[in-house]
């Protein structure tokens, strides 16, 4: 057994208060019957092997995720101390904040697209949603100029198909 096992198992087992207690419950019948009261000698550690299996396998759906998620903290620090234009600045500040908003969701929304049975198609429509819609709100708002403001539907009809790919 590897050393986090034979630590936990002496914590939580072998240690001399748990050994103590345990004998004292044993013998004066405190909690249930005493066939009840056999403390288990080991703790079986979970293997997580099966899901690195399935992060490796599905793509580079949950590094996106990361460089997602991390471009839209910073893009989030940005917007928040941005000074936007006073003629329309109210409306530039709801736009932005809009597209973090998505951002951050779909981010989050990537890392469980490996558990996904199609998990390319899930992934690339929600990573496209991201770019489009996230992407040309936040041009709007840092711009004001509107030319790409027709990749936002785009963008929005690629979460949707995203989050639906998830069900196939």
């Amino acid at each position: 057994m590897g050393y986090l096992a034979d630590s936990v198992n002496y914590v939580i087992f072998t240690n001399p208060v748990s050994t103590g207690l345990g004998q004292i419950i044993k013998k004066t019948g405190l909690i249930g019957s005493k066939s009840n009261m056999e403390m288990p000698s080991t703790v079986q550690i979970y293997n997580y092997e099966p899901l690195h299996k399935l992060a490796k396998a599905s793509g580079p759906f949950v590094r996106i995720a990361g460089l997602m998620g991390a471009s839209a903290v910073v893009l989030g620090a940005y917007g928040a101390h941005k000074a936007y234009p006073e003629e329309n600045k109210e409306e530039m500040k709801r736009i932005y904040e809009t597209a973090n908003k998505f951002h951050f969701i779909h981010s989050v929304a990537l890392l469980g697209v490996p558990m996904c049975r199609k998990p390319v198609i899930s992934g690339t429509l929600l990573s496209l949603g991201i770019v489009m819609f996230c992407g040309s709100c936040y041009y709007t708002a840092f711009t004001g100029d509107r030319r790409f403001r027709r990749l936002a539907p785009i963008g929005g009809t690629c979460f949707i198909l995203g989050w639906l790919a998830m069900i196939l």
